[in-house]
Parts: structure tokens; sequence; C-alpha cells
């Protein structure tokens, strides 16, 4: 049986991972992503309660983050799943107007499946509908 593909991306997964694992807002998981932090690595980031001198891991984020770019939120929070969805949009959109751009300028239609230029045989059915003059 195959698997079923995930709708998130390999490298984006330790993310949606580190916010279910130490309880984290979408806004904290954004702000650590645009601060460059390695959600792999959260773990010894994160004040297990014997090491008085830590911060939670959340306010960490929010220190981090206000010392760096100036503010303590992002302007518009928004989810690691709708960070892919848009970044596939926004491919799906450029692959589309690539074809359009592309479509009329060549004499070669397009294949189905590859969306790359037919040849010559392959327009006129390749060697089934040719005589051979011998």
């Amino acid at each position: 049986m195959a698997k079923k593909k995930s709708p998130v991306p390999t490298h984006m997964q330790p993310w949606i991972d580190a916010r279910r694992k130490f309880r984290l807002s979408h806004a904290h998981v954004q702000m650590a992503y645009e601060l460059g932090l390695n959600p792999k690595k959260f773990g010894k980031l994160d004040n297990h309660q014997q090491e008085p001198w830590k911060l939670p891991l959340p306010d960490f984020i929010v220190k981090l983050y206000l010392k760096r770019c100036g503010k303590d939120r992002p302007d518009s929070v928004r989810s690691i799943e709708d960070i892919v969805a848009a970044k596939r949009a926004k491919k799906l959109t450029k692959k589309a107007n690539k074809a359009m751009r592309r479509a009329p300028d060549s004499g070669l239609p397009l294949s189905a499946t590859a969306g790359t230029p037919l040849t010559t045989t392959a327009i006129n059915g390749g060697a089934q509908g040719q005589e051979r003059a011998e």
C-alpha cells in the first residue's frame, strides 16, 4: 500500500511537531522561524523547572524577537500550514503563467503529460501512419 503524501513538506514538519510538543502558539512559531531558530533544539532552550534562571520558551522567543526586530509580535500571524499553502498557490500560479506565455509563441503543441513540445512524428501519429517507400 502506498503512503499518503503529507500536505506539509518535510522541512516544515519539525515546526509543527515543536508547536505541539512545546505548546507554542502560531505567533511564537512564526517568530522563531523568522529568527532562524532550529525547532529540533527547542528542548534545551525550554525551561524544565529545574533551571530557575531560564525563561519559559515562549517568553524567550518573544524576548529575542523584540531585541532583533523591535516589536513584540509579527504584523500578520500565519500558521505553518497557511504559509505552505500560500507558497504552493504561488508556485502553481507561476507555473500556469509560464505555460500561458509559452503556449502561443511556440509552433509545436505541448504534450498533456509533461508539458514539453511534441515532435513532428508524435504529432503525425509516429511511425504507424507513415508508409515506407522501398
